[in-house]
């Protein structure tokens, strides 16, 4: 018996965004994902603007499925981790295809989660699960409303188990979300998602 036995793991797209203690919650998380995972990954954190990110050279060797860096245009793989470039908006388009975009900050940042979390809620509706994680910005609660209203799963991180709670706190005041879970549970949920191995 789990926190989310409702969940069945039948999703066709993963958004998650975090910000400040990310690269840490992330750590304990991506590497959950399962082998032969069918759903695709895309990951909103807030990093300086200004500095090639490195995230891709440390979660892709932890991870049972591939990892990379979003590009402009690049047709939506299955089972990929799909990391936001540093300044630049991850939007995905139908196709599915990835975007990038330059336009203006939102929630004072580029990329936005709420960017991203809207425009796959478009792509994808109910079979779409969102996750907020750690932050200490307020980005990433309209997103994860709009997640909601086209029916998809919604979770947060628990605010006692968040480095800072300010992102999860303004998210759970938008919405009743489906699962507040510290993030072994979220592990446990990733793991469970809908992949070509035993079950």
């Amino acid at each position: 018996m789990t926190a989310f036995e409702s969940f069945d793991g039948d999703v066709d797209g993963v958004v998650i965004g975090t910000s400040a203690g990310g690269v840490e919650a992330l750590s304990q998380l991506l590497p959950a994902l399962p082998a032969g995972l069918h759903a695709p990954v895309f990951v909103v954190i807030h990093l300086p603007r200004e500095r090639p990110s490195l995230l891709v050279d440390i979660f892709r060797p932890r991870c049972a499925v591939d990892v990379r860096e979003a590009q402009d245009k690049e047709p939506v793989a299955a089972g990929t981790v799909y990391f936001a470039a540093p300044d630049y908006h991850l939007l995905v388009d139908e196709g599915p295809q990835l975007a990038l975009s330059s336009d203006d900050l939102v929630n004072f940042s580029r990329p936005s989660i709420d960017v991203l979390f809207e425009s796959a809620a478009d792509v994808y509706g109910e079979r779409l699960l969102g996750i907020i994680l750690t932050g200490a910005s307020q980005d990433g609660a309209s997103g994860l409303e709009a997640v909601y209203r086209a029916g998809g799963w919604t979770v947060v991180q628990e605010p006692n188990d968040a480095q800072a709670p300010l992102m999860v706190e303004a998210a759970l005041k938008r919405i009743p979300v489906d699962f507040v879970l510290p993030l072994d549970q979220i592990a446990r949920l990733l793991s469970t998602l809908d992949h070509g191995g035993a079950q």
